[in-house]
């Protein structure tokens, strides 16, 4: 009888270790990403991109969640307040942990203690473009031309307080302060519509958005906004390398989980983003989207400097550009 109860009690006990080591196993169901944009932007194809070869890599599926709103603070303050447990996670930009953290008067997150940044994938560098009607060719001369014609033209955005808002107003403000208007729009496609008729004489957007106007001769370049060239557009200057020192404007694509997300997670979730942007398949899909890839990504601690340094960068260029605080 005793042997029969230690019997019962050791196939008990092992069960119970099995089901144990089953538990601690991760990612052991599916992990959501969540993207804080609508369907079909850069951030949403990043995610995807990603998603799909991290999945592959851990043997588990990535379902990519579009929560859009609130200019993406609805989708970034869920996963803020998620349960840390790496099953929910988030492709974030310059606007979610940028930009935004200043331009509100009530956020609902912090962009640095409520994360932790699993890795920078790259930047998504701005463009300056205008319509081809408009007789400046480089900076020097669009710089010259609004200069001279005071209050006459506009620059486009995809809405107050936006990073390509924050894009035109960084160029005002270095420029010496230029009498350009700001015209903003509901998002970046209809501006770019706009710009490539000829309805807006200049705007600033981000290299996917704006490439294939520019391959169809819709829009002409002037610069790139990003602190280097563009592997993309290799033979197009800089705002910088034009005279306008210190200019750079983009976005960016980082993916987080939630603060106090465990290490042991946190450090399968780095390792699987490592060796997913390893792969040259990979490289290219994310360069088609026009980002600068980071090979290899940003490390964790490395990543988290990064954010600490955006985060101030912009709250310089919001407080300079004389935004006023969103509701």
């Amino acid at each position: 009888m005793i042997c029969a109860v230690t019997a019962m009690t050791l196939a008990a006990m092992a069960l119970f270790t099995v089901a144990a080591r089953a538990q601690d196993r991760y990612p052991g169901k599916p992990v959501r990403i969540i993207v804080p944009f609508a369907v079909g932007g850069a951030t949403d194809i990043m995610a995807r991109i990603m998603g799909q070869k991290m999945g592959e890599i851990l043997g588990q599926t990535f379902i990519v969640d579009n929560r859009p709103g609130a200019g993406g603070n609805l989708g970034s303050d869920l996963v803020a307040k998620a349960t840390p447990d790496g099953y929910i996670l988030l492709m974030a930009t310059a606007s979610t942990h940028g930009a935004n953290p200043n331009l509100y008067k009530k956020f609902p997150y912090h962009p640095v203690d409520d994360f932790i940044p699993l890795g920078v994938l790259g930047i998504n560098p701005s463009v300056l473009g205008v319509h081809p009607s408009v007789p400046a060719t480089d900076v020097k001369s669009l710089v010259a031309l609004v200069r001279s014609n005071p209050g006459k033209y506009s620059y486009g955005s995809g809405g107050v307080g936006s990073i390509l808002h924050l894009c035109g107003e960084q160029f005002r403000i270095l420029a010496g302060n230029l009498d350009i208007v700001h015209a903003p729009y509901r998002g970046s496609a209809p501006m770019m519509n706009d710009l490539s008729s000829g309805q807006l004489p200049i705007a600033f957007d981000v290299l996917q958005t704006i490439w294939p106007q520019i391959q169809a001769g819709a829009v002409r370049a002037l610069a790139n906004g990003g602190a280097t060239r563009a592997v993309q557009l290799p033979d197009l200057p800089t705002v910088a390398e034009q005279g306008l020192a210190g200019f750079e404007c983009y976005s960016w694509g980082v993916l987080f989980a939630p603060a106090k997300t465990p290490a042991r997670i946190v450090a399968t979730l780095h390792q699987a983003l490592v060796k997913a942007v390893d792969d040259p398949s990979v490289i290219k899909r994310l360069q088609d989207t026009g980002m600068e890839v980071f090979l290899p990504p940003r490390t964790l601690e490395q990543s988290l400097a990064f954010m600490r340094a955006e985060v101030a960068k912009w709250a310089a260029i919001v407080k300079a550009a004389g935004v006023q605080p969103l509701d």
